[in-house]
């Protein structure tokens, strides 16, 4: 099962918003209730919270799962200072500082931009008090221009150079038709998506607001971020499409490699970048896993 089924089938939580270390207001939404495990989910680039939704549905009731709206993005402002991993940290740490009590571990996964949020935040006191077990899903921490493959362009440096132009640039993205859902498709998606994952990309990209778009974008093409991984002391899982061009599958082996703990990689065959609607299923039951045994550790100390 995968791609969207509608905002009227979404799972829905409660929101409520976190000010972040700079003042910046985050929304977030929180369904379930403790003692279920907890699951906090940070969202990738030009995307939102509901990029998530596959995943939540398949993960059903018994689990607590915490999402946000990175800022720039969804409900969340990008706020007036610069976009960039303190920022992401910042961020993160906020949300887990509002809604989990130290010493109750929890999960963090994150896709994209987001997963870099959990490596910016991994060295901090408020993520190591909190996080049991994380999973970065279709991400990379460096070069990300240069090793792109979204345009078939035979020349690597110009390649290289137009792919961070994009990423910098904050031109509208032009009116939502099938040509403009299709271009999106081709960079983001497998060729066989799920049902409803084309609309679902397009509409996230459309809604984000270009200039926070264009922020976020210039922090990717210059992030440099490879040496925080070995701050990810935790068990982690690295997800990724064999089929991501935003984000090519070498980007996957180098995070396993930089891992103090790493748990598996997994390969999603036929996938592209956009990891949580294209597979939930797979996300889901990974992250359950951890979950579960994040859980269970918990409930061995407490005995």
């Amino acid at each position: 099962m995968g791609g969207s089924k509608g905002e009227a089938r979404r799972p829905r939580g409660a929101w409520r918003v976190v000010l972040s270390g700079d003042g910046t207001p985050v929304h977030v939404e929180v369904s379930g209730a403790a003692p279920a495990p907890t699951v906090v989910l940070a969202h990738g680039w030009t995307c939102d919270s509901t990029v998530w939704d596959p995943v939540v549905r398949e993960l059903g009731p018994g689990y607590r799962v915490v999402r946000y709206d990175q800022r720039g993005h969804g409900r969340s402002p990008r706020g007036r200072g610069d976009c960039g991993p303190l920022q992401l940290a910042d961020d993160l740490c906020a949300v887990l500082e509002a809604v989990v009590e130290p010493g109750v571990p929890v999960v963090v996964v994150g896709h994209s931009m987001g997963a870099m949020a959990v490596v910016s935040a991994a060295g901090r006191v408020a993520f190591r008090e909190r996080v049991g077990a994380a999973a970065l899903c279709s991400t990379g921490m460096e070069e990300l221009a240069d090793r792109a493959r979204v345009l078939p362009l035979p020349a690597a440096r110009l390649r290289r150079a137009v792919q961070a132009f994009l990423l910098r640039s904050f031109l509208p993205l032009g009116p939502e038709t099938r040509l403009s859902s299709r271009v999106l498709a081709y960079a983001t998606l497998g060729p066989s998506p799920p049902p409803g994952a084309r609309e679902h990309v397009a509409r996230m990209a459309h809604a984000c607001e270009r200039r926070g778009r264009a922020a976020w974008g210039g922090c990717l093409a210059a992030l440099a971020a490879q040496g925080a991984i070995r701050d990810l002391a935790v068990p982690t899982v690295v997800v990724h499409g064999t089929a991501d061009r935003l984000t090519p599958p070498v980007h996957a082996q180098r995070t396993v490699a930089a891992l103090p703990h790493p748990e598996r990689l997994v390969l999603l065959r036929g996938a592209g970048h956009m990891t949580p609607l294209e597979e939930p299923r797979v996300i889901a039951e990974l992250v359950r896993g951890l979950a579960d045994r994040c859980a269970g550790e918990v409930a061995m100390e407490q005995k």
